[in-house]
């Protein structure tokens, strides 16, 4: 798309009352989408090298997460051999979700994305980390008003994500740089949407310094 299109896309959403920003609230948790290896193990159904990216910038954000003292939510996706607690979705995408059966090491987080005992592992069916799990209950109770997603991929789970955390009430920021997906033009328009109507997004900068202004308010 040229320049002047991207412009003319902008103009007429703005004119139509969408991206809008909501902008950080006061208590913030932090969840990072599906990093397993499936999308890092090079021979995998789901792997690109794109996504190395995405997990760095992951990496760095949680950093700053646990500094803050906020929640961090790490999810993951299994299923029984063959997918029959998969319905519909493994039917519709068998070869990519058979990397998520039950004792399949491409399930497993990365050497990298060692889990903390502060953190907190969600294993889920479906694109949305809100579907199926208690993520929404969990964070309420928390008196979480901000969830900053990070993960894989943009088109998939992370705006299935995206959708169901505005809808759930929360402000919903998605961290630029910390999401990927196989193909620019899916990133894009999805970023491009989500910012339009479910959230923010935000580059990784920003979150940082956000988080790290945490510390400095008074108690």
């Amino acid at each position: 798309m040229s320049s002047e299109a991207i412009e003319a896309l902008d103009a007429n959403y703005g004119d139509t009352g969408f991206n809008g920003q909501i902008g950080f609230g006061t208590k913030p948790a932090l969840v990072l989408i599906d990093l397993v290896e499936a999308y890092f193990r090079e021979g995998s159904p789901l792997y690109h090298p794109r996504f190395q990216e995405s997990l760095e910038a992951s990496l760095r954000l949680r950093e700053e997460a646990h500094k803050a003292s906020i929640p961090v939510i790490l999810t993951r996706v299994e299923y029984k051999r063959g997918g029959i607690d998969g319905g519909a979705f493994f039917k519709k995408i068998r070869i990519a979700l058979m990397c998520f059966e039950e004792d399949n090491p491409l399930g497993d987080f990365p050497p990298s994305l060692k889990v903390r005992p502060e953190d907190i592992v969600l294993t889920k069916k479906y694109a949305s980390s809100f579907f199926g799990t208690p993520l929404a209950p969990m964070l309420t109770s928390h008196g979480v008003d901000t969830v900053i997603l990070t993960g894989v991929s943009t088109s998939g789970c992370v705006r299935a994500t995206a959708v169901d955390s505005c809808s759930s009430g929360f402000r919903t920021m998605v961290v630029r740089e910390a999401v990927g997906d196989r193909h620019p033009s899916p990133h894009e328009a999805n970023l491009f949407d989500i910012n339009a109507k479910y959230g923010d997004v935000v580059s990784e900068a920003e979150t940082t310094n956000y988080l790290r202004s945490l510390g400095q308010r008074p108690q």
